[in-house]
């Protein structure tokens, strides 16, 4: 592992003085070689495939398709677009004594980025780190240990081809040893960012001797206001919940008004379409009770709030008042995606203001807590922390910045 983190920090050295214009062809570049290489890829996917049940809320992650390549290349050229944030100038003053003082954008250096069934994370942790001058060190779960390797397979063959150093994006082994290693990579990586469950990102939060950036984990709501239009919400609600039920900006509990009950049937016409589980409280159950398909209704327990399903199941808390949701909210949120639907301009600035989230909505999906969808490109994670960064992590989260002190001889007498 040493001699894989020494490397590392040697090539995170090479990239910074490349141009924007070296760094934008190796991204087309990389684009044009993961659709080329579709059906390597998708072979050795399928081996990864082979060993987990698609029962597992992981396999929709860890599955790629010719769709999914063609859409992780869309977003590298989309990457490869974007200006550089390399240098940007972010404040400059000259002093009284004449020094002329500037801060300006620069890389964080090495990248570690530990994730589990997601081996699009894979290409896009590399797109973004060589856009930003940063070389990267991943660790992928032995769940997708082929598919990994197939992907850092083509991203070295184009590394090679445009003469940049191979250890620029490293992949460390799928296995234990190599996790301990980069939990304990002090004076090798500047940075470590785990992608995957709430237990993933515990367990590196609370071993990592290096600085983390916590991302992933999403325990999602959306609150159906009393003056909620139903047409909004259905279609909302049903995106939120169905369209990919394993990312973590998924929709895991719904809040409904208690004077909206009598829509709830066919608010959640939708989600019994998709076959979603719902498992309703103490008053929401009697209200889709009779209207909602039997086999699909179950009656909720207190551990069903605070849950990220990533699967089709979806709690209802009843609740009384935006005051009561709110404090729901507060109480079981990760701090990722919130929504509210409603057409009370007051209640909406209300929810927007007090809720403590990364991505805060208004009457639209949170299915849109994604780095491209916000015109990032694409992203290295969504951060649920405070410091350095929060949200979908671009390409200026992944920068840092210097002092630059320019000057003609002066000296400090005081």
């Amino acid at each position: 592992m040493l001699d894989i983190f020494q490397a590392t920090q040697q090539a995170s050295r090479t990239l910074g003085p490349l141009s924007p214009a070296a760094i934008e062809a190796v991204l087309l570049d990389l684009a044009a070689a993961a659709v080329a290489e579709t059906p390597f890829l998708l072979a050795e996917n399928a081996k990864d495939l082979a060993r987990m049940s698609p029962d597992d809320p992981k396999y929709d992650r860890l599955q790629l398709t010719a769709a999914r390549l063609e859409g992780i290349a869309q977003d590298m050229r989309n990457v490869a677009a974007l200006p550089s944030p390399l240098g940007q100038v972010l404040s400059a003053q000259e002093l009284a004594n004449g020094l002329q003082i500037s801060k300006v954008r620069v890389p964080l250096g090495v990248v570690g980025v530990i994730y589990e069934a997601r081996p699009n994370v894979t290409f896009d942790v590399a797109a973004l780190c060589l856009k930003t001058g940063n070389a990267c060190l991943l660790k992928g779960g032995s769940d997708a240990a082929h598919s990994n390797q197939a992907i850092s397979t083509v991203i070295q063959k184009v590394l090679t081809r445009h003469g940049l150093h191979p250890a620029s994006v490293s992949l460390l082994p799928p296995d234990r040893q190599a996790t301990e290693a980069l939990l304990q990579a002090v004076g090798y990586v500047d940075v470590l960012i785990p992608r995957g469950s709430q237990s993933l990102i515990d367990y590196v939060r609370q071993h990592a001797r290096i600085p983390v950036i916590e991302t992933g984990a999403g325990i999602v709501h959306t609150y159906f206001d009393e003056t909620a239009d139903l047409a909004k919400g259905r279609a909302i609600i049903a995106n939120a919940k169905t369209r990919r039920v394993s990312v973590c900006n998924a929709l895991d509990c719904l809040l409904v008004h208690e004077a909206r009950l009598i829509d709830l049937p066919a608010l959640t016409v939708p989600l019994a379409q998709a076959g979603v589980v719902v498992y309703a409280d103490e008053r929401a159950f009697p209200a889709l009770r009779g209207l909602y398909p039997a086999a699909l209704l179950e009656q909720a327990r207190p551990a069903h709030f605070g849950t990220e399903f990533l699967s089709l199941k979806l709690a209802i808390k009843t609740v009384d008042s935006l005051e009561e949701a709110l404090a729901h909210i507060a109480a079981h949120s990760s701090r990722h995606s919130e929504a509210i639907i409603s057409e009370d301009a007051a209640h909406i600035e209300q929810f927007l203001t007090e809720v403590d989230a990364a991505a805060v909505y208004a009457n639209a999906s949170t299915a849109f807590t994604d780095g491209a969808q916000f015109g990032l490109g694409a992203e290295i994670g969504i951060s649920t922390q405070k410091l350095h960064a929060r949200g979908p992590m671009g390409l200026e989260e992944l920068t840092s910045y210097k002092w630059l002190v320019r000057g003609q001889g002066q000296v400090r007498t005081t």
